[in-house]
């Protein structure tokens, strides 16, 4: 593999102005919304404007194909097929064409016995993409401590796997007492090597390099800076030219960014719940768990925060977020549970929710 042409699905990151520290209050307009002529909702406002296509894809989904207990995780290929993890039936992965038409269910080794139902269902949890040399490969994170870390080619075919045993084998991270795995997402570095995130488990990330040798570990649980409570996800930063590594620290409400060699640089607060982290051109992009969808620029400052609905978001959290399981209670152009998102090359955005029988949104951009 030539990893020196590794590129991410999530965009080719542009080299663009200096990324500034603070994280600014939105802009009223950031929360409107109105009906497009097609009948669906309309959110955002200027440059940020998008058409709401909710259930996406899920017209298309076969008898007996079901993402469960919640869809988790989006990434897009360089030909824009789409996939989706879930822990439905049947696999943890489902493909779909741009159009939403759905093409295939895969990884059947990542699923569990449910002991509510008797049933196998998936465990598909995080989830990305990333071109080395002439192929594109997922990288898969399962949340379930019997699970492993995978590479995985497209059609499905499992490249190798990393497990607890194999991770402490490296870093010794899971000799310490009472130390979880329950693994929660990947990100890639730009000289070939990546990150494999331990988020609901130890709230380390593990560093390997190019050539799959351990490189070091990042974080450990806590509330100081470079120490995270839930490290959901995390992406690379380069919107300034230099790569930097941003977690999303989602029980500590912020994002947190680092070097290359695994030191702090700068906490970013104003979040709620960040779940994960695209980046195209000059933005990025949170998806939060606490129903809305926050864009920042070049400055990290707000320019859209999709959703945003104090009232709303009071709902949504009740009773320990018993609306997740009732879809009879969501509202056109709200959110429930944004658990991950990423652009697409169009602009549009792909959010998917952590709610009972899952949900694919397609933010089209209209603006």
């Amino acid at each position: 593999m030539h990893h020196d042409s590794c590129v991410d699905r999530r965009g080719f990151l542009a080299s663009v102005a200096a990324t500034g520290a603070a994280l600014t209050s939105a802009p009223s307009i950031l929360g409107a919304e109105r009906k497009s002529g097609s009948g669906l909702q309309i959110i955002g406002n200027g440059a940020f404007t998008y058409e709401c296509i909710h259930n996406w894809g899920s017209e298309s989904l076969p008898s007996g194909h079901d993402y469960g207990g919640a869809s988790h995780g989006v990434t897009i290929d360089s030909q824009g097929m789409v996939y989706i993890t879930h822990h439905g039936n049947p696999g943890s992965i489902f493909v779909f064409e741009p159009s939403g038409r759905f093409v295939r269910a895969m990884v059947d080794d990542l699923r569990i016995n449910d002991p509510k139902s008797g049933n196998r269902v998936g465990r598909g949890h995080g989830i990305d993409i990333r071109h080395e040399g002439n192929e594109e490969f997922l990288y898969l994170s399962p949340n379930e401590s019997t699970l492993p870390f995978c590479k995985i080619k497209l059609n499905g075919e499992i490249v190798w796997k990393k497990t607890r045993d194999d991770l402490n084998r490296d870093s010794g991270i899971y000799d310490k007492p009472k130390t979880n795995y329950r693994p929660t997402n990947v990100s890639f570095r730009p000289d070939g090597g990546y990150y494999l995130g331990d988020g609901y488990g130890s709230h380390y990330l593990f560093e390997y390099d190019a050539k799959d040798r351990f490189v070091r570990t990042i974080g450990g649980p806590g509330k100081e800076n470079g120490k995270f409570q839930t490290p959901h996800g995390q992406w690379l930063d380069a919107r300034d030219g230099v790569p930097k590594l941003v977690v999303a620290d989602r029980a500590n409400a912020r994002l947190q960014f680092f070097t290359m060699k695994g030191e702090h640089l700068k906490t970013l607060d104003g979040f709620l719940f960040p779940a994960d982290i695209d980046v195209q051109g000059e933005l990025m992009l949170v998806p939060d768990l606490h129903a809305r969808v926050t864009i920042l620029d070049k400055e990290n400052k707000v320019v859209a925060q999709l959703g945003e609905d104090a009232a709303w978001r009071e709902r949504v959290l009740a009773n320990n977020n018993a609306m997740r399981s009732e879809p009879n209670l969501w509202e056109a152009g709200k959110f429930i549970h944004p658990h991950d998102a990423c652009f697409d090359s169009q602009g549009n955005i792909f959010v998917v929710e952590w709610v009972v029988g899952g949900r694919v949104t397609k933010l089209r951009k209209v603006s």
